[in-house]
């Protein structure tokens, strides 16, 4: 066990879905890596989280209107960038939309937008913990789960002192 200097990150992003005869669609974001996921980025100073992941969604996607949901869950993960070891905490929000047509933001490498029935979505997702936040908003959708409560303010990005097993903390799981 070593003593590392950790980074923290605060983003929010939603799980956008919309409805096709009466089945819900969840909106899928592809990377610059290829990996399967969803929309989501940084608060600016000051923000907070639900306007942020409105902010990131519209961005992203190119979708307009949207209506705000509900929370659905906070995750957290450990990744290394150029060196830094990152502590990354984003808070995802339930959205519902009319609009079927995305204009993915290719400078920021979003290389694909699609619609995709809920089994699609869990296979197609690349990390664990997002289809486990597609799970919780599949469950609010179809009434078997109430909306999480609302997201704490967020700290400013700071400098963490953790013990933790560097190992452990590499690959990223997004």
């Amino acid at each position: 066990m070593t003593r590392a200097r950790a980074q923290r990150e605060t983003s929010a992003g939603g799980v956008v879905y919309r409805l096709d005869a009466g089945a819900p669609l969840f909106l899928l974001i592809r990377d610059s890596y290829a990996n399967w996921g969803f929309p989501k980025g940084h608060l600016e100073s000051g923000e907070r989280a639900e306007d942020a992941a409105l902010r990131e969604v519209r961005e992203e996607t190119g979708l307009q209107q949207l209506a705000l949901r509900g929370t659905i869950d906070t995750i957290d993960w450990y990744f290394r960038f150029r060196g830094r070891l990152i502590h990354k905490v984003c808070h995802f929000f339930l959205m519902e939309t009319t609009e079927a047509e995305t204009a993915p933001q290719r400078a920021e490498g979003i290389t694909a937008c699609r619609w995709v029935a809920y089994g699609e979505a869990t296979e197609s997702i690349s990390y664990g913990n997002a289809r486990e936040v597609l799970r919780r908003a599949y469950e609010i959708i179809s009434g078997t789960a109430e909306p999480g409560p609302p997201p704490p303010p967020p700290p400013p990005d700071e400098q963490l002192d953790l013990d933790i097993d560097e190992r452990a903390a590499t690959p990223a799981d997004e």
